[in-house]
């Protein structure tokens, strides 16, 4: 009877745990060698059973919203550089550069899995209000408010999509507010480096009794994703999914 009771408990505390749900960072990209911020990296993500997949958007010179981390394309700035000219340079595995309306499309294929869009900053911070405006319209136009949570480093562009869509999931990733500074702002959750909460452990307690989420990114060292678990983070993005979901199941 003992026996049954302590694995009883055990069961119980790694379900607590394991509350903790698997972001795919770009994707699931590494261990089939495939490109990051692919349309196959996405499905692989999905394959694998990953709660969400993240993925960086880009502003074009023509106004377009394309799926890509760098600022440039092979030596292109994006930012400078027309979206035809820029979907001339393909993928590794032979897909052209997504864009946004492709790549959402694609997600909402995948009904049961999150899609969390990032942001990224062009070197003129109009173009990155610019790129929010539009991401949101993008995500409203296709109907994939319930499935999209956006991020980013840009202060001002969460605070715009915040405004946007007051009932979107925003979550803050530079690091540098605290979890009431962010909330005031209109962010609802936090997605930082896990370097920042393990300097700052206070700050995920703080952010939950705010009603806030923990995210923390980009966490590949099974150490580090056991003390998150522990830390009760609500999701934490890595580029290895298939150990976290490992260490999770």
């Amino acid at each position: 009877m003992k026996f049954v009771l302590n694995l009883l408990l055990m069961t119980l505390s790694v379900l607590a745990f394991s509350q903790t749900k698997v972001i795919a960072h770009r994707g699931a990209f590494k261990a089939q060698n495939l490109p990051e911020n692919s349309i196959a990296a996405l499905e692989e993500a999905a394959r694998i059973g990953c709660f969400a997949s993240e993925f960086d958007v880009r502003i074009t010179k023509d106004g377009e919203i394309i799926v890509h981390h760098d600022d440039d394309v092979d030596g292109l700035i994006i930012s400078e550089t027309n979206l035809k000219e820029l979907r001339k340079h393909k993928l590794p595995n032979g897909e052209k550069i997504p864009t946004l309306e492709e790549y959402l499309k694609a997600g909402k294929k995948l009904p049961q899995m999150r899609l969390v869009l990032e942001v990224k900053k062009s070197k003129q911070p109009e173009m990155t209000l610019e790129a929010a405006r539009k991401s949101v319209e993008w995500v409203k136009k296709l109907k994939l408010e319930h499935q999209v949570d956006y991020i980013t480093f840009d202060f001002e562009a969460g605070k715009l999509i915040a405004e946007l869509n007051p009932d979107a999931n925003v979550a803050y990733l530079e690091g540098d507010k605290t979890p009431e500074q962010a909330k005031t702002a209109g962010y609802n959750g936090l997605d930082y480096h896990y370097s920042v909460y393990q300097k700052n452990p206070n700050w995920i307690e703080e952010a939950h009794d705010l009603g806030m989420t923990i995210n923390a990114w980009t966490v590949n060292e099974e150490a580090d994703m056991n003390w998150l678990i522990e830390q009760e983070a609500d999701f934490i993005t890595t580029n290895e999914p298939e150990l976290l979901i490992k260490l999770l199941h």
